[in-house]
């Protein structure tokens, strides 16, 4: 066997990736992008059908003139959280999929932040009630879609995140499964036991058996014959933590951030989880070899898609590259700020009515400064995320590991690294990719253990600060001034 076949299922495209095991390197990957429904104000779908075409399309083209006897295995990363509602018996979708980025159920969820249920909701899944996780997602398809609603009595309802579905309709039916990163960004997983929780069950009406099987992040979960001959399906995680395997944080401290539609960081807390008071969420980073490993995550719900916005929506730009010429122009944002609260404000506030906008605009300010706003914002948002992390663990994060399409961007990495006052190690733009191609690899006998994909593991580029925090202090009062504006509900403090 020669080549490990992986899935990344983004937020904006899906993509087949076929890894050359022998070579240490991604022999060929095919792309392809799929449509974003917007049906009302802060509503984000997908078509999981259409999610599973584009992948099946990708892994014919990536695969085409390769002997299926040389594949390990294909694995699966994917955007978490998003909800997918399918007929047990058809393998079908029964309604859009509810994105992750959706806020349609925003006030369910500011009910439960308001009583007694938020705490032990806390307690059991490390989860903040938010419209950004599954379980109030589910529930709004059961009281809301009535072909989900007819499912469910005819006890032929599958709820499921992306990776979950997508098992299903390779195995072809055969296996009804999640991992345990996955599971634990639902509200219905108890983290403690590994397993679903009744009593959360039981609050969000969701029949246990509508939920698939939780299984090892490791774990060989069936054979696909997509390519005509069987191919074992191996190695599920979400792509946030698939990220952080893929860049080498397997060990306590080590920590991530991920620039793509969204910013996400984690820290890897080790075998014990930290229930964060500083608007962190705890979740499960990866379960390999019987051993579940804990993390620190601090979630921005938009950064990448701020850009695509620029470019799209504002037309100032033709794309990423002309944006950036733009940013650069300027030698600083002349007290010009962009909050990116398109969908509300992730940690530390979770404040889901908080919305987008731009203060300090004089009759000076032209696409420049919008253009730096929206970079900015990126590196001014994890900069809350990181500060977060480090009253939690109240240590000093020395470095920090940097990997999505965003960290390709010298200028924001070097702002993001003089606000931080921290060490910068990009890794591979693939990182997500990595994290599974190294799961997969573990669960087929690719790879024997984490010891030897240490040795994969090397940073391409590092960046250390250029300027001091005293010089740093005027854009962060700045930024700070600007987000008091946006936020609705929630202390500042914080």
């Amino acid at each position: 066997m020669k080549y490990i076949l992986t899935i990344d299922a983004g937020t904006t495209s899906v993509r087949a990736i076929l890894f050359d095991k022998e070579k240490g390197n991604i022999f060929k990957v095919e792309k392809e992008p799929f449509k974003q429904y917007f049906p009302r104000q802060a509503w984000v779908e997908h078509d999981a059908n259409e999610i599973w075409q584009k992948i099946k399309k990708c892994i014919l083209k990536v695969c085409d003139g390769v002997d299926t006897a040389e594949i390990f295995g294909v694995g699966i990363s994917n955007q978490r959280e998003t909800t997918v509602a399918w007929d047990k018996t058809t393998g079908e979708p029964l309604a859009k999929a509810i994105v992750w980025q959706c806020r349609r159920t925003s006030k369910i969820c500011e009910g439960l932040k308001n009583s007694s249920k938020c705490n032990a909701i806390h307690k059991k899944t490390g989860l903040i009630p938010d419209a950004y996780f599954s379980a109030t997602k589910m529930r709004w398809l059961i009281e809301n879609n009535q072909e989900v609603k007819n499912a469910l009595e005819e006890e032929r309802l599958c709820f499921g995140t992306v990776e979950s579905f997508l098992v299903f309709k390779l195995t072809n039916g055969k296996s009804f499964v999640t991992d345990v990163t996955n599971a634990s960004r639902t509200m219905l997983f108890n983290i403690l036991t590994l397993d679903w929780d009744n009593d959360l069950m039981k609050l969000f009406g969701i029949p246990f058996s509508t939920l698939p099987k939780v299984v090892s992040n490791d774990e060989i979960v069936g054979e696909t014959d997509i390519l005509g001959k069987p191919i074992k399906v191996a190695g599920l995680i979400g792509d946030q933590q698939s990220s952080l395997f893929g860049q080498g944080c397997f060990e306590k401290g080590m920590a991530k951030n991920t620039y793509g539609t969204g910013c996400f960081m984690l820290l890897n807390t080790g075998d014990m989880p930290i229930w964060s008071k500083n608007g962190l969420l705890t979740t499960v980073a990866f379960k390999v070899k019987n051993k579940v490993c804990y993390a620190l995550e601090g979630s921005v719900f938009n950064a990448g898609s701020v850009v695509d916005w620029a470019v799209q929506n504002l037309g100032i730009a033709t794309d990423a590259n002309e944006l950036t010429d733009l940013a650069t122009s300027l030698t600083d944002n002349e007290n010009v700020y962009l909050i990116p609260a398109f969908t509300g404000l992730g940690t530390p506030y979770w404040d889901m009515d908080a919305r987008g906008m731009i203060t300090g605009i004089t009759r000076a300010t032209d696409k420049r400064h919008i253009a730096r706003a929206v970079l900015e914002s990126m590196a001014f948002s994890t900069f809350n995320v990181l500060n977060a992390m480090k009253k939690e663990v109240k240590t000093e994060i020395k470095e920090l590991h940097v990997d999505g399409g965003g960290s390709q961007n010298d200028f924001l990495m070097q702002f993001q690294c003089d606000l931080l006052q921290t060490k910068l190690k990009k890794y591979n733009l693939e990182s997500t990719c990595m994290g599974i191609i190294f799961m997969t690899g573990l669960a087929t006998g690719a790879y024997k253990n984490i010891s030897e994909l240490k040795k994969e593991v090397v940073s391409k580029r590092n960046f250390m600060p250029e300027r001091t925090e005293k010089e740093m202090a005027t854009f962060i009062s700045g930024w700070h001034n600007a987000l008091k504006r946006s936020l609705t509900k929630h202390n500042f403090d914080k």
